[in-house]
């Protein structure tokens, strides 16, 4: 067993390498048998592919791999391979060498967003963070998303002993179901109470809690959320929303436990050990030995996350085996940094946005009462419509603080938004989901041309303008907008002072 204060493993010949987080397990004798990190390498001597992407320009695909054995991510050519277009996670490897690769979720008891009922895929770009100042990308899931392998080798079955951690965004949640990563069903469907154990992270109150307001680590059971002995509340399950956050459950014979803490600093603190929940169905567990990522075992895909890293092990790990794999990710060094490129934004000044297409030159992000639209504004144009055409920078109402949101000049308090990915002119009602909608990250323009403006919720969607309207829309979709025809053109702006 690896004491906490040891951080490094000898590997044959006397040379030392720094541990990675399986291999600690692997010391504590619970091996990984599934391990998924688009961030690093989780074995110290790991050097494989982490990602596959799939990019919009041309559908290529590439591997990301760490910089070297046991390291970080190679971010540079991600971006590199992405350049001037979009790209998609299409596969997270697993790393145990079981096999036991993340691909895009099937339908199952719930549909996806898809024609053909799959889940969407996450943007590769929505959740830039850096390792010891190293830039690396996390998974940013918005509702829809999701990803699974139901046919896991390894992975506990029945009452088999496991345990798993994933390293979330403390900031990034909402209260639907279910933003899990764990053991799940093979069907894709609820076949009864006890047929999963994954972590869960969010504000769900439709069955247990924890103190406060949330969110909370829980543990997805099926039928149930639990902080605890029951379904209910639980007083000792704290919210908690560190920037990162570390979640830990593990399960075994009428034995589990949640641990939680901050993934930046700090120990791990113990939220509930003890027996299994008494209501029929959880002890013995039924466990199926699926893998699901970002929804729950029956595909309930209405939940928001964003995941670094995770593994899952056999047998059921020692919580000295657990602080040890703390202090690893504590050390790693995750930090945030900036969603946003090209020129800069001022908060406090007005903009005007000119479409880029060369249909379309003279035209401008205007809206007609609760529609954004684009209209032809010039400096002979009515003060009416030249104030139609002008928006006031504003920090972010929502998401992330590098990013802003977009007023009125002519409607104070009314900002640009999506809903059902068409952009209106609303009203601030002051809750989470409308400071989300009308938060927005500038980039380099995708066609080389002034500011891309994404969509901080649904990162792998942008202001485009489609007969002469403005939506927030992907590179290809089941949505017309979505059209890949002129898609870097449509979503690339040049920004200029306000016509007001």
């Amino acid at each position: 067993m690896f004491p906490r204060s040891i951080k490094v493993l000898a590997l044959g010949l006397g040379s030392l390498v720094t541990a990675g987080p399986c291999d600690i397990y692997s010391s504590g004798g619970t091996p990984c048998v599934a391990a998924h990190s688009t961030t690093r390498a989780l074995y110290s001597d790991y050097s494989g592919a982490l990602y596959q992407l799939s990019r919009g320009s041309d559908g290529a695909t590439t591997t990301i791999s760490p910089l070297s054995a046991g390291g970080v991510a190679d971010a540079d050519a991600q971006d590199s391979f992405c350049a001037s277009t979009t790209c998609l996670t299409t596969i997270i490897y697993d790393q145990s060498g079981n096999g036991n690769h993340l691909t895009q979720a099937p339908p199952g008891g719930f549909d996806g967003p898809d024609t053909d009922g799959y889940d969407n895929l996450a943007s590769a770009i929505g959740a830039p963070v850096t390792l010891n100042g190293q830039k690396a990308y996390g998974v940013f899931m918005s509702p829809g998303t999701g990803y699974s392998n139901n046919a896991a080798t390894g992975t506990a079955t029945g009452d088999e002993a496991e345990g798993m951690y994933a390293v979330l965004d403390g900031t990034h949640y909402n209260g639907a179901c279910c933003f899990d990563y764990g053991n799940a069903e093979i069907s894709s469907t609820d076949t009864g109470n006890g047929h999963m154990e994954a972590i869960y992270y969010g504000t769900s109150t439709t069955w247990g809690t924890g103190s406060g307001s949330g969110p909370w680590v829980m543990a997805d059971l099926e039928n149930g959320l639990f902080s605890g002995s029951s379904s209910g509340n639980n007083a000792d399950d704290p919210s908690i929303s560190y920037r990162f956050v570390t979640a830990a459950i593990k399960g075994g014979p009428n034995e589990w436990a949640i641990h939680g803490g901050n993934a930046a600093s700090g120990s791990l603190s113990t939220y509930y050990s003890g027996a299994r929940p008494t209501a029929s169905g959880y002890n013995p567990m039924s466990k199926e030995g699926a893998i699901i990522l970002g929804i729950g075992g029956d595909n309930s895909n209405g939940a928001q996350g964003t995941f670094y890293e995770g593994v899952m092990t056999s047998g059921y790990p020692s919580d000295a085996t657990e602080s040890s794999v703390q202090a690893n990710i504590v050390a790693a060094g995750y930090a945030v940094t900036s969603l946003t490129s090209g020129p800069a934004l001022t908060v406090g000044s007005s903009i005007s946005l000119r479409a880029t297409t060369d249909c379309c030159t003279t035209r401008y992000i205007a809206h007609t009462d609760d529609t954004v639209n684009t209209q032809v504004v010039t400096s002979s144009s009515t003060t009416t419509l030249q104030e139609q055409a002008s928006w006031t920078v504003r920090a972010a109402l929502g998401g992330d603080s590098s990013c802003f949101s977009f007023e009125s000049v002519d409607t104070p308090g009314s900002y640009i938004r999506h809903y059902n990915f068409a952009l209106l002119l609303n009203a601030d009602d002051g809750t989470q989901q409308f400071a989300e909608d009308a938060t927005f990250c500038p980039l380099d323009g995708l066609n080389g041309d002034g500011n891309s403006i994404r969509s901080w919720s649904y990162p792998t969607r942008y202001f485009r303008h489609y007969d002469n309207v403005l939506y927030v829309a992907s590179n290809g979709g089941v949505d017309t907008f979505d059209a890949t025809d002129l898609f870097n053109d449509d979503v690339s702006w040049v920004i200029s002072t306000g016509f007001a």
